[in-house]
């Protein structure tokens, strides 16, 4: 049966402070959003875990963002996990819902190969990079970041991309899986917990990275109490148990008020997540319009229809040749 604790934290990202720490945070849980998200695709379950660890991370930081459209995370390497990707689409209008999507791009007959030698998800991405993309909208220019794969998880790489990039301490809990509650079908859900600390004017940082490939970390950019402080909120996070970060028996603020309490804890208003996709008829047409008519030529079926599906939602999508491609295109507007 379905309790009140579960309705109301299910899809959910709570923002939080520790006052007397300095630091700031988030506890996520992703439960119909992530079973939404992979049942879009017949994935083998290394590809999975690696497409739900993205799809939390990207809960929890785009809710640390002042987003008026998107944020994006990347991760592309040369192993056969090719490519997984996630996006986070900021509320619309006050109370609204955020939304997020995933896809992966792999190599089947090399995953089942690594897969039988005992190899881990993350070990399938090999050497490449993770990228953070922040789109503000029309008339603004994109950001983008870019750091190595390192740490042996993606939220290992998350952390390093806030340290190197950004000089933000930061850290990830995470716990996902299929599960059932008693007398429930199986299903996918993930929890996770984000600590960061406060921005400061004129980050500090040492002589000398510590992490992985000459990188930075967390203890390379804090000193004195803010550096005590931050180990010890993350000596407390340290105790957090899988079923705690998964729920649903355990609230996020019963969590926080246990691993915190003595740090002030302070909660502000949930901010709910759903799956969704913004894709589009125009959106395509719009990504068609660069190909000429003997490309369109190429691609249209023995039917007389050119195809295109979406690589989140699996949306499909039919269009008459004659309307696509840069010269018909031009045409319209010559008319």
């Amino acid at each position: 049966m379905t309790d009140a604790t579960t309705l109301l934290w299910d899809d959910t990202v709570l923002p939080f402070q520790l006052d007397a720490a300095d630091i700031r945070g988030r506890v996520a849980r992703l439960d119909g959003v992530l079973e939404q998200v992979l049942s879009q695709h017949d994935y083998p379950p290394a590809i999975e875990a690696l497409v739900a660890e993205m799809c939390l991370l990207t809960a929890l930081i785009g809710q640390t963002i002042d987003l008026r459209w998107k944020l994006s995370l990347q991760v592309r390497g040369d192993g056969p996990a090719r490519l997984i990707a996630t996006d986070y689409y900021g509320p619309t209008k006050e109370g609204a819902p955020a939304r997020i999507r995933g896809y992966a791009s792999f190599d089947a007959d090399r995953l089942q190969q690594e897969v039988s030698e005992g190899a881990e998800p993350f070990g399938l991405i090999g050497k490449g990079y993770f990228a953070l993309l922040i789109d503000q909208g029309q008339g603004t220019t994109p950001y983008q970041g870019i750091t190595p794969i390192a740490g042996g998880s993606l939220s290992s790489c998350a952390e390093t991309y806030f340290a190197q990039s950004e000089q933000l301490p930061t850290r990830f809990a995470l716990a996902y899986g299929r599960s059932s509650t008693p007398g429930g079908p199986e299903a996918w859900r993930a929890g996770g917990v984000m600590l960061q600390h406060m921005p400061k004017a004129s980050p500090f940082a040492k002589e000398g990275a510590t992490g992985e490939s000459g990188l930075l970390t967390a203890s390379d950019v804090l000193d004195g109490d803010d550096g005590e402080n931050w180990r010890r909120a993350n000596l407390l996070l340290d105790t957090t148990e899988e079923l705690e970060l998964i729920g649903p028996s355990v609230a996020p603020t019963e969590l926080l008020v246990r691993l915190f309490h003595e740090e002030g804890p302070r909660v502000f208003e949930p901010q709910p997540v759903r799956f969704g996709c913004s894709c589009s008829a125009d959106k395509v047409r719009q990504s068609l319009s660069i190909y000429s008519a003997r490309d369109i030529g190429h691609m249209t079926t023995d039917e007389g229809t050119v195809t295109a599906d979406c690589q989140f939602c699996g949306a499909h999508y039919t269009f008459d040749p004659a309307t696509l491609g840069f010269e018909a295109e031009k045409s319209g507007d010559d008319a």
